[in-house]
Order: structure tokens, then sequence, then C-alpha cells
């Protein structure tokens, strides 16, 4: 059984993190958040995928000012992403952006680092503290000679430490590397020196193979140890990719479960249909259901029921026929050009049923 790493909890906007809240999956968007209907049109597509909090880059004023439209039209709360200029950190919380992102150490000085946490503190707003290998301070990179999980460790330490100094602890933390093994070890060096809460993340990961590789293994240990209280996978590809690997990590570690949990086999010799496409209509499908089902897609009628007995519904295709199976046992046989469709209205039927 997984012992989460004790932390203080903070919330954004309604979603508590750390302490004993479930640990959240969040996304940041790849739109020009300037262009608020195209930002909120992704934004609803990640709601709908389950994404719990949403971060946007903002990059001057005109971003600032598009803060209040969007948060206005979603249902998750709002995070503003910044980077050294402490005017556009203080103007997004007052845009109404309920959370913020900054390395304190490159915002300005101890000046202009007040006034953030200043207006942090007046909108009740928390700061992430965020670290990561492209960011180091350069006489820490200096002392270590490159971002070793120490370097990165005493850098989140430090910029945790400007923000106390201000009298401010409303702080998570990230401290990410693109090296999965020194995210790992970063993070552990990291947790037993403050009880914050932390982000997670492997940060510039890759595409969809290299990203969720490398993510899923730095993520999957730290959380199997119990550290970490919300992440972002970091892909680049569609964010909602980014969500849908974030809740089949936390469904692999017994964490949390949404959705249904589809199981395909690889295909063989003996496979008679196209496995790969029906297993990618039945996989978008899926997507937006909440309802926790297990979905098999199999290659053929002698080993799919068997194999996949534990199934809610599965199908196995077969040449010319198709069957549809309900824990491991025959329901129905159907014409192969109409298993497709007839699986899917199964399938909708099942989870109205189960709602």
């Amino acid at each position: 059984m997984i012992k989460r790493r004790k932390t203080r909890q903070i919330k954004i906007g309604d979603v508590p993190i750390g302490g004993d809240a479930p640990i959240t999956v969040q996304s940041m968007t790849n739109t020009d958040t300037r262009e608020v209907e195209e930002t909120v049109a992704q934004i609803k597509c990640l709601e709908a995928a389950g994404c719990e909090l949403i971060r946007v880059a903002v990059v001057d004023m005109e971003a600032v000012a598009a803060i209040r439209l969007i948060r206005d039209q979603i249902s998750i709360p709002l995070i503003a992403d910044i980077h050294f200029d402490h005017r556009l950190a203080v103007a997004s919380m007052e845009h109404g952006a309920q959370a913020i992102r900054i390395n304190p150490g490159n915002i300005g000085g101890p000046k202009k680092l007040a006034r953030v946490v200043d207006a942090a503190k007046v909108h009740a707003v928390p700061i992430r503290v965020g670290v990561n290998s492209g960011s180091l301070e350069k006489d820490i990179l200096k002392k270590y000679g490159h971002p070793t999980p120490a370097a990165l460790a005493e850098s989140g330490l430090r910029n945790m430490q400007l923000l106390e100094k201000q009298g401010f602890q409303e702080i998570k933390i990230s401290i990410k590397s693109s090296d999965p093994l020194v995210t790992v070890e970063a993070y552990r060096l990291l947790a037993g020196k403050c009880e914050y809460p932390f982000h997670l993340g492997v940060t510039e990961a890759g595409g969809l193979i290299a990203g969720t590789v490398k993510s899923s293994v730095a993520l999957g240990i730290l959380l199997y140890e119990g550290i970490g209280d919300t992440f972002r996978i970091s892909l680049t590809r569609d964010p909602v990719e980014e969500v849908r690997v974030g809740y089949e990590i936390l469904r692999a570690l017994d964490i949390r479960h949404r959705g249904p949990e589809l199981i395909s086999c690889p295909t063989c010799g003996r496979c008679q249909v196209n496995l790969f496409n029906l297993a990618d209509e039945v996989e978008h499908h899926i997507q937006t259901i909440e309802t926790p089902l297990k979905i098999a897609v199999m290659g053929c009628v002698v080993n799919g029921p068997g194999e996949a007995k534990e199934a809610d519904i599965g199908v196995a295709g077969g040449k010319g026929v198709g069957i549809i199976f309900k824990k491991g046992k025959l329901y129905k046989k159907v014409d192969e050009n109409k298993l497709l469709k007839v699986f899917l209205k199964e399938l909708d039927t099942m989870v109205e049923k189960k709602k």
C-alpha cells in the first residue's frame, strides 16, 4: 500500500492540493492565450478528458487581459505561467488567475518579488515555485558543474525560502529535469527538507512514445514512493493526450480510477480483422466516459473471451463475423461490417445502466 508523504495543503480555486487530497492531473494549453476562443475550446476538450487544473502562458499584457475572459468560460481553475516579469504576475492575479507559476529567483529581485507576494496574499493565490534544469542559478550551476539532482533540490529550497522570507507559505514546488532518473532523485532529496506539496513532471519529455515512457518511469517511481500531489505529463502532442496518459499512470498504480480501462491484444497470426482500427475507434469513443468499466478489444474469437474474461464487455474479431462478450461469456454474434457500430451501442447502453 502506498503511503503518501505528509504535506501542507493548499487550494487552487476549489481544488485542494497536498495533504490527503487526491493526486490531481493537470495540463497546459498550447494555444496563444490571447486567442480566447481557441484557448477556451482547447480547455473544454481537456475538461472532458478529466483535466483538473489548467495552465496558460502569459507573455504580455494582452495575454493578461485574456485571463478573465477565459476563466469565465471554463469550469476548472486557471493557472498563469510567468517568466521574468513581475508585472505580468501581479496583473494576472488581478485579472483572475487562481494560481501562478514563477521562478522566484529570476523575477527581478527582492522588491519585485515582494510585490508579487503581496498580490498573492491579497487575492489568496498560491504560488508554484517552478525550477527546471534549464533555469538553475549561475552559482548553483558552477557549484555542481551541471544540473544534478542536488543542484535542482538546492535551487528549489532557495526559491522556496525567498517566498518564506516574505511571510508566504501557500506554495507548491516543482524541480523538473528532462532526465527521468535525475528527476526522481531530485524530488527524493527535496522531499525530506520541506512539507510543501509537489508538482511532478519530466520537462521536455518528448513526443507521445518517448514522453510517455520517460514520464511513466519517473512519476511511477515517485508516486509509488508516496511523493507527489499533482502532475503534468509533458508531451509534444495534443494536451488531451497528456491527461489520458496521466490517468493511466494513476490507474496502473491503483491510486485513482477514472473512466473505462481498455485492454486489447497485440495481435498475432490468428487475427483476421483490422484490430488496430477497431481498438483506435473504441479508444476514441471512450475518452469522455467517466464510468469505471473494463473493456476488451481482442483479435480472435478463439481466445478473446477467455483471455479477457474479467472484462465487463468486449469484442473479438473473426473472418466475416465477430462476437460481443460480457464477463467471458458470448453475448452476441455480429457481421464484421456491423461489429463496431453494434459494439459501441451495447457499450453506451451499459454505461447508461451503470449511471
